[in-house]
């Protein structure tokens, strides 16, 4: 793949920059969900309540493995761009920290 066309640096870029925004979006309905969850846990008990929270759990295990996906398709079209030995398209060290931080609040209040 030697000798990008600019077309294709840009159209490199513009996939990285969804992505990232994907996975932006993704964290973000994770932690608005956990935040729901711990808001209603108090009102809902018995088999109900348990339902909820497995509902929930299934949910956010399904999210953590696409937000897994998005991440190595990020880091992989990054490679791509890196290995043309231009410019990186997008700040992988902000995505990280974002995904490292948001799994750090997912595991603290999981117990």
């Amino acid at each position: 793949m030697a000798g990008m066309q600019q077309s294709e640096v840009q159209a490199t870029r513009n996939g990285i920059n969804a992505l990232e925004q994907a996975f932006t979006g993704i964290q973000n309905c994770r932690q608005d969900v956990e935040n729901m969850k711990h808001n209603l846990a108090s009102g809902l008990k018995g088999s109900d309540g348990k339902a909820y929270q497995d509902l929930l759990k299934q949910w956010d295990d399904q999210a953590e493995v696409i937000s897994a996906n998005v991440r190595e398709m990020i880091d992989t079209m990054n490679e791509t761009l890196r290995t043309q030995g231009l410019t990186q398209g997008a700040s992988n060290d902000a995505i990280n920290q974002a995904y490292n931080g948001s799994q750090a609040i997912f595991d603290a209040l999981r117990g």
